[in-house]
């Protein structure tokens, strides 16, 4: 994957706001109304081709297809494999539990989440590849430095789709890196950067494992990295991302366990790259955490300088500060700029941040990358 050798480029994690009419036929798909098959196709490679467009005129150096035919980041699965029937139960989230009063007014997701009751197989094997060649198209002739596309870790999926089928939850880990390593593979095969979404490793502490102490959560997260890596055991590193986050809801997140705590775990997973949260008012102070935790030498930050959940469009001076906090830390050819998640995390009527709005958050990115530049560059 490209570095900022002469200047800090500019990613995201990956979503991005689908067209109403699609993001209506996602809606309809995830409660069981299938859309017409070749008509859907069609708008969908439409929609990747206009995200893509859209990226590079906002200033995007490092794109991806906006996930624009999935219904969520991780629950798309279900429609590419088989074994998930039953439905997952939707928890409340613990740290918006302990204030009640609020608790009450938090907005309930509508997202389908079923769960595992059956072996885990391939029931459309090709869906992986239509999303390659949908991007490859969109890509060709676009400007864009270069793309990338995201897919869900074993571990996450395992958090989402509830296991009602294998012995135990080891088991139902294993079984999923078998079957996810194939779509892993298929993304590298392509050229094409591979992200894996991993909020697992930081999320899950709070929001599946918050009976138990972080010491012990940190064996899960431990395990959940040996199983990554293996999914992705002959794909060299450098053709790969990760994803780490909290969440990407508003909410207090006083809960989320702290990046100094699971750091040391995160590092051992072997893509090149990781993609964290650093904009938001909960995780922005802990850029210092590299101040004591050494960024190993084959390892890059791409670290969130966007709010993905607030409509606030960041100032681009405030986006160079967060810029220059990181590379004074590791070194300007070691961070490139992002945000802290997807804007389009799950397809839904109501987003979290308009779509009109995150364009022009994207293009703040964009020229607080230039300013970090001319400082850096100069």
């Amino acid at each position: 994957m490209k570095h900022s050798t002469d200047r800090i480029l500019t990613t995201h994690t990956g979503s991005l706001p689908r067209p109403a009419d699609l993001t209506a036929t996602l809606e309809a798909l995830d409660v069981g109304r299938a859309p017409e098959t070749a008509a859907f196709r069609t708008r969908v490679r439409a929609a990747v081709g206009e995200i893509v467009r859209r990226q590079v005129t906002a200033g995007v150096d490092l794109v991806s297809d906006g996930e624009q035919g999935k219904v969520g980041y991780s629950t798309y699965v279900r429609h590419r494999l088989t074994g998930f029937d039953g439905t997952s139960l939707v928890r409340a989230r613990p740290d918006w539990a302990d204030f009640p009063e609020a608790a009450k007014r938090e907005p309930r997701s509508t997202v389908s989440r079923p769960s595992c009751t059956g072996p885990i197989e391939w029931k459309d094997r090709e869906a992986v590849g239509r999303d390659i060649a949908n991007f490859q198209a969109a890509l060709a002739g676009s400007g864009a430095t270069e793309g990338f596309m995201t897919a869900a870790s074993p571990a996450v999926i395992a958090h989402f789709l509830r296991n009602e089928h294998y012995p135990t939850r080891e088991a139902y880990l294993a079984r999923l890196v078998d079957v996810m390593k194939e779509e892993y593979d298929a993304i590298a095969r392509a050229g094409v950067t591979l992200q894996i979404d991993c909020p697992d490793l930081a999320m899950s502490r709070h929001l599946a494992f918050h009976e138990l102490s972080n010491a012990e959560f940190l064996k899960i997260a431990a395990a959940n990295v040996e199983a990554l890596n293996h999914a992705v055991r002959e794909i060299p590193p450098e053709r790969m991302r990760i994803h780490l986050c909290w969440g990407n809801y508003e909410g207090p997140h006083h809960r989320d366990i702290p990046l100094r705590e699971i750091l040391p775990i995160v590092l051992k997973a072997r893509p090149h790259a990781i993609s964290l949260e650093g904009a938001n008012p909960r995780h922005e102070h802990e850029w210092a955490v590299f101040k004591d935790v050494k960024l190993p030498d084959d390892k890059v930050l791409i670290p969130g300088v966007l709010d993905s959940t607030t409509n606030f469009i960041e100032h681009p001076e405030l986006v160079a500060q967060r810029i220059l906090r990181y590379t004074e830390v590791v070194g300007r050819e070691r961070v490139i700029a992002g945000s802290d998640c997807g804007f389009g995390t799950f397809a839904r009527s109501t987003p979290l941040v308009e779509p009109e709005i995150v364009w022009e958050k994207l293009k703040a990115m964009a020229e607080g990358a230039r300013l970090a530049s001319r400082q850096l560059w100069r």
